[in-house]
């Protein structure tokens, strides 16, 4: 139906107050709210009808306009009920966009309007218009609350005969058909994940349709509706990385409007199912940011040894002794932009940790995950290894992680964003948690001086004086490398004389003297004088192992 038929219908006492222009727009549907950003709930189309408690003061109606503008909606009718006349500031936000605007006499409730739209939208409409209302009220009343998104995916195929899965960015299958027909490949569903990341960076709005052979696929972002809303728009990268996804076997693009409208409702009811499990997770967030905290502060092994022995039970149910653990360190880098990524790097760690064979939200339960500033740091427990030193054979290895998330993560993240990983070997004590998380930071600044979107980086990488560097106390580093490198430093920067760079191409030059005179450039004798000084000033030799092996690890230390 067009906005002109609703304004020559008497009984609906609608006003119009600006957008004569654009009566002739079709009307698709009806919606009532008082949310200050309802665009999660459109699909475009819509009257939307306001009693105005969002507004608070004349600044809060244009960035509402603006928010239904860019949700594609048809008009907006604001009811007279509460606040009188519509307020002026709202009739010039509309004008300024274009957006028809109506007010509804306080005598009309928003329900009659509702039903006139519900009973006219159109003749082709009205004959489903009744089985649609009934499935999303089956699924309202047995979907998250009664089994999940796989229950709302089970409504999807006995009532519309539509396959339908759940995915995270990484590919990951969250929900889906159990029977043999219904599985997705591990490639195909990377592949999914990757073409609606690249989807969305790009700024086209979903349902993006993928062909895959012979077969097309439709796929729905999943937002969370306690993730990056709010009054105004938010950066789409705030969320991209850890947002789920429905993947429909089917192409959409032909699809009825009541159809599009019932799968937008299946993408909100699995968005609250995936907040409700965000919210269990707090819980063993908190204990990793615990855990996290005495490990950083130096506490006694003893104290982290019982914190530990509260998170396991948690963590790992039904399990009698202390794991051993791993800790894995991740960081999302965007360049040129000012976004908070350490909530979504936590986020996006939980989803990726999860074992790959194994499907379902629920073993991503058994990680916390802490972040702190723009890093995230999972706390793995690992109930039982093979090995009888580290437990290095069992849990999770840094090659096998960047196999599974490379390809649709570095879709998200484009040609401005970066993922760097680092993995730590098993440690089955409190002593050695602060080595492995030391070790996993380390593991990712080796990953992080690599080429590419996504990068990951294990223990197993590590030199071997590098991997013993992690369980050195803060306070004898610092102390060793002042001895060592501070009186060269002081030099460096009375005199401009270069010492601490002609010291590192010395030693990585394995003391040539011809070698390194050619890497700086210098004559011979220049370089000799360099080193005479470097040794002068720290009482050191240089042609002794034992001091050049003191200067190198002062370096790395450093």
């Amino acid at each position: 139906m067009r906005l002109r038929a609703l304004l020559d219908t008497d009984a609906l006492g609608l006003r119009l107050l600006g957008g004569e222009d654009e009566l002739d727009r079709a009307v698709r549907g009806v919606m009532t709210t008082d949310l200050r950003d309802p665009s999660r709930y459109l699909s475009g189309g819509e009257l939307v009808l306001t009693g105005l408690a969002w507004r608070r003061d004349a600044a809060d109606s244009e960035p509402f306009v603006r928010i239904l503008v860019g949700a594609g909606v048809a008009a907006l009718a604001a009811g007279e009920a509460e606040l009188g006349n519509v307020p002026e500031d709202l009739v010039v936000a509309c004008a300024r966009h274009r957006l028809p605007l109506f007010a509804v006499n306080e005598s009309v409730a928003f329900a009659t309007i509702t039903e006139h739209v519900v009973r006219q939208v159109s003749g082709e409409r009205a004959g489903d218009l009744a089985a649609v209302v009934d499935r999303h009220r089956r699924m309202m009343t047995s979907g998250p609350a009664g089994g999940g998104p796989d229950v709302v995916l089970d409504l999807l195929g006995s009532d519309l005969d539509l396959r339908a899965w759940v995915l995270s960015p990484a590919g990951r299958l969250v929900a889906g058909p159990e029977d043999a027909g219904g599985t997705l490949p591990a490639e195909l569903r990377a592949r999914l994940s990757a073409e609606h990341l690249a989807a969305t960076r790009s700024g086209r709005r979903g349902p993006h349709r993928v062909a895959v052979g012979t077969t097309t696929y439709s796929l729905f972002p999943i937002s969370g509706t306690g993730r990056g809303t709010g009054s105004g728009a938010h950066d789409v990268r705030e969320t991209l990385l850890s947002d789920w996804l429905l993947a429909v076997e089917a192409d959409a693009g032909d699809w009825p409007a009541e159809r599009l409208d019932l799968l937008h409702g299946v993408t909100q009811l699995i968005a609250v199912e995936r907040d409700r499990r965000d919210a269990a997770r707090t819980v063993r967030r908190r204990l990793a940011q615990e855990v996290l905290e005495l490990v950083q502060a130096g506490a006694a092994p003893a104290e982290i040894a019982a914190r530990l022995r509260v998170a396991a039970p948690v963590l790992l149910p039904g399990l009698g002794a202390a794991p051993h653990w791993q800790v894995v360190v991740a960081r999302v880098e965007w360049e040129g932009a000012e976004v908070d990524s350490g909530p979504v790097t936590q986020a996006l760690l939980e989803e990726i940790l999860v074992d790959p064979l194994s499907t379902g939200p629920e073993p991503s339960d058994r990680i916390a995950v802490a972040h702190t500033g723009e890093e995230a740091i999972a706390l793995v427990p690992l109930p039982a290894v093979s090995s009888e030193h580290d437990g290095s054979e069992s849990g999770i290895h840094a090659d096998a992680l960047l196999a599974a998330v490379r390809n649709p993560l570095g879709a998200g993240l484009d040609d401005d964003g970066r993922l760097t990983l680092g993995v730590s070997a098993a440690v089955h004590s409190a002593e050695g948690l602060r080595g492995a998380l030391e070790e996993a930071r380390h593991a990712r600044r080796v990953a992080a001086a690599r080429s590419g979107r996504v990068c990951a980086a294990g223990h197993q990488e590590l030199a071997s004086h590098v991997l013993l560097l992690p369980f050195v106390p803060d306070d004898v580093r610092r102390a060793f490398t002042a001895r060592l490198l501070d009186p060269l430093r002081d030099y460096d920067r009375r005199h401009r004389a270069e010492l601490i760079p002609t010291l590192e191409a010395f030693l990585e030059c394995d003391g040539s003297w011809t070698r390194c005179a050619t890497r700086l450039h210098l004559h011979v004798n220049t370089l000799r004088y360099r080193v005479g000084r470097i040794e002068q000033l720290t009482g050191r030799d240089l042609s002794r192992l034992e001091d050049k092996l003191d200067f190198f690890l002062a370096l790395r230390m450093s």
